[in-house]
């Protein structure tokens, strides 16, 4: 109610000063015509003042007063022109104030459109705290799965094989529940496949027996586990893991990532903006966060004031070797602790599901590298051979591609 009060009040003020400047036609003097017909009504008294006391003779005093009447009497006419134009000018006036009491209206009519009218006062210490409350007052997790949010994420269908083979892993996990290597493979498959809340049980697990020495990796993939096993939701315990992974690792992605995601809800998108900004600049573009960070961070630097803001070009091309389905280095050693042929299978089974992939989809020449590389360490040259002849023909020309295919084949001992 107050602001309409002032804003009644200022407004009237201001058609009050426009009304008052129309009528006195913009402050201006009074007509020239008007000056002189007063001029000479003087002299003529002059004249007769004049002529009373001698100081004229009566034949030149009726001489000037004929002339001086003469003059009168052209300029009361102009005068009296003057004021029938002036009078002309009214509705000028009216039109004038028309104008302006229309865009007045106009501008209420925006307001009440686009604008928030009964909306609180919002001074900026109230909005930290108002945010420091939300950031507070965050579900746990169990609270968030029960509700989750609105994520949508359909699992890829896994092979029988390799179904097959993530019950043999299960089953060795349980049997070695200290085991960590196999816990970290059992975890990464796990959100792999879609299963979020057991992949984030392994990895809480992962996280108990590392200690101290769990990586700022470690925290952020517990993180992520936790957000995508509650479609979306930050809970407490997952903003507590992407606190903790900052703090061993300012830079890493992930944890930046959903850092930001949650000061945007939470009321603090000027905090939000300055660490999407930051990450969107330093990161490749294939990197994971940079689709979703370029989807939103334009809302978020209208709500942080940065109304100017523009987004960096999209950079012409990097293969970031992180974050790419299939068998890593890691991958493979953390199946050491398997039998020998529980570890082929595994290994043999992300294997063909990678080159499956590749052979229906495409994908990039890091896919295309790690592919070659873990036939390798199955010993199958000769089709790790084969699958590099494939990929020079697929990415023929491009210059950096071929040199990191070249190199996978080297380390296979499948090069030409």
């Amino acid at each position: 109610m107050l602001f309409w009060v002032i804003s009644a009040i200022l407004s009237l003020a201001v058609a009050g000063l426009l009304v008052r400047s129309l009528m006195q036609g913009g402050g201006s003097a009074e007509p020239a015509e008007a000056l002189d017909v007063a001029i000479y009504r003087d002299q003529l008294a002059e004249i007769d003042r004049d002529l009373a006391r001698g100081a004229l003779p009566e034949e030149e005093a009726a001489r000037t007063r004929t002339e001086v009447s003469r003059r009168l009497l052209a300029a009361d006419a102009a005068a009296r022109a003057a004021g029938r134009a002036e009078m002309g000018a009214g509705p000028g006036r009216v039109m004038s104030l028309a104008v302006g009491l229309g865009l007045a209206a106009v501008a209420v009519g925006l307001y009440l459109w686009l604008g928030q009218p009964g909306y609180p006062d919002m001074p900026r210490a109230g909005r930290i705290a108002e945010a420091r409350h939300l950031l507070d007052d965050l579900p746990s997790q169990a609270e968030a799965e029960a509700a989750p949010g609105q994520l949508n994420f359909t699992p890829p269908a896994p092979s029988e094989d390799f179904a097959a083979l993530m019950v043999q892993l299960r089953g060795a996990v349980a049997e070695r529940p200290d085991d960590i290597r196999g816990l970290r493979l059992l975890a990464r498959n796990e959100s792999a496949l879609g299963n979020f809340a057991e992949a984030a049980r392994a990895q809480a697990r992962v996280l108990d027996l590392a200690g101290a020495g769990a990586s700022g990796q470690d925290h952020a993939d517990y993180a992520d586990m936790l957000i995508l096993a509650a479609g979306g939701r930050i809970s407490a315990e997952a903003a507590q893991a992407l606190q903790t992974a900052l703090h061993k690792d300012p830079r890493n992605g992930t944890a930046t990532y959903y850092s930001g995601l949650l000061m945007a809800r939470t009321g603090r998108p000027d905090i939000a903006f300055r660490l999407w900004d930051g990450l969107l600049r330093s990161s490749p573009e294939e990197a994971p966060w940079v689709p979703p960070i370029r989807a939103q961070i334009d809302q978020v630097a209208d709500l942080a004031g940065e109304i100017n803001y523009r987004q960096p070009p999209v950079a012409a091309s990097s293969r970031p070797d992180t974050a790419l389905p299939g068998p890593s280095g890691e991958d493979i050693d953390a199946a050491a602790d398997l039998s020998d042929e529980d570890r082929q299978q595994m290994v043999r089974g992300m294997v063909e599901g990678l080159a499956d992939r590749l052979a229906r989809e495409g994908g990039s020449a890091s896919e295309w590298a790690r592919l070659i590389a873990a036939l390798g360490v199955l010993g199958e040259t000769d089709r790790a051979g084969a699958i590099y002849i494939e990929s020079q023909q697929v990415f023929a020309g491009d210059a950096e591609a071929l040199g990191l295919l070249a190199e996978a084949a080297r380390q296979a001992g499948a090069s030409q």
